[in-house]
């Protein structure tokens, strides 16, 4: 489905082409915010310079909604509205929110658990600046509001409830997915052909890049600036998850953000997953999935979905594939 080649590269960066100079009718556009408190990045190809600049401009205001509804951080969002009530009552919900729910119990019910917005109760115990980590008393008590079969969804009312008081949720897990999907339809909506939109460690192509695939790098995850492996990509979606992005180590134990709803710690058996599939709500899910149930039952979960494609990253250092990549080039055969 996709090459690999397996180099070492000393950057992670997209294959470089000129950007528009002023003076030019066409060419490449890009543009960098800080929204969602990741990093958000627009290239792409347009004809006329200002119909791009305005393309990326709707992009960048689809970022600023969907963070405004789904920030776990901002008060009057409806992520903290549902927070607040759903363990009183049902809770009303927008479309969007209902669909984005319900899509994580599937992802839920799909790993077997694995994938859980509720772990909030747990995850809400962690601070990876202040390297604060929960006590076991507090660990216990948090472990037992967790669980995906308590989260209520009534997508014909759209509604969601709370079985358990004191349960919470969190949309960290694919809400950056769902907001790449969105970019990507509002640039398709625009005319835009060539295009790359990325969202922390979550990207989504369209098209190519004018003649040759999009390269976008895996990185090692413990050697800053070099790559496992090189991936050309056209028309897809791929998200990474590493237990390098948020995290602290204590007494030789490194806790991130990816947390084992089961355990409410954080999985020691793989270092970073990479995912691949048409859609970034997909990816960005099932990369979570995998790092929590590790290479073996992640990659036999993998081989069940069509269309999708993984890149493992286990604790040893050793390089994982899916038989789609695996098999792709015959020079990546093993």
């Amino acid at each position: 489905m996709f090459g690999i080649s397996k180099v070492r590269h000393r950057e992670a960066r997209f294959s470089a082409g000129p950007l528009h100079r002023p003076g030019l009718e066409g060419g490449w556009l890009k543009r960098d915010e800080a929204i969602m408190g990741t990093a958000i990045s627009v290239e792409l190809w347009a004809d006329d310079r200002a119909q791009g600049e305005a393309a990326i401009s709707a992009v960048m205001d689809e970022m600023h909604r969907i963070d405004r509804a789904m920030s776990p951080h901002k008060p009057d969002s409806e992520l903290s509205r549902i927070n607040r009530d759903a363990a009183s009552a049902p809770v009303p919900l927008s479309a969007e929110m209902t669909r984005l729910l319900a899509r994580a119990n599937q992802f839920a019910q799909l790993s077997e658990g694995a994938f859980d917005i509720t772990y909030a109760a747990v995850g809400q115990l962690y601070d990876y600046r202040q390297r604060i980590r929960p006590s076991d008393e507090a660990l216990t008590r948090a472990r037992a509001l967790v669980g995906w079969r308590h989260l209520i969804v009534d997508t014909s009312a759209r509604t969601v409830r709370f079985a358990l008081p004191g349960m919470r949720i969190d949309l960290g897990g694919f809400a950056k997915g769902h907001a790449v999907d969105n970019a990507t339809a509002i640039l398709r909506e625009r005319g835009i052909q060539h295009a790359i939109v990325t969202a922390g460690g979550d990207s989504r192509v369209i098209g190519d890049r004018r003649g040759r695939p999009w390269t976008i790098g895996v990185r090692d995850p413990r050697r800053p600036g070099e790559m496992v492996a090189m991936l050309p990509l056209e028309d897809v979606s791929i998200s990474t998850s590493g237990d390098y992005e948020r995290y602290f180590d204590a007494e030789g134990v490194r806790h991130h953000h990816l947390i084992d709803p089961a355990t409410g710690r954080s999985p020691s058996s793989v270092h970073s997953v990479t995912i691949l599939a048409e859609d970034g709500l997909t990816t960005e899910a099932l990369s979570k999935c995998v790092f929590v149930l590790g290479v073996e039952k992640g990659l036999r979960l993998i081989e069940s979905q069509r269309g999708v494609d993984a890149v493992i990253v286990d604790a040893a250092g050793a390089l994982h594939y899916s038989t789609g990549l695996l098999y792709a080039d015959p020079q990546t055969r093993q």
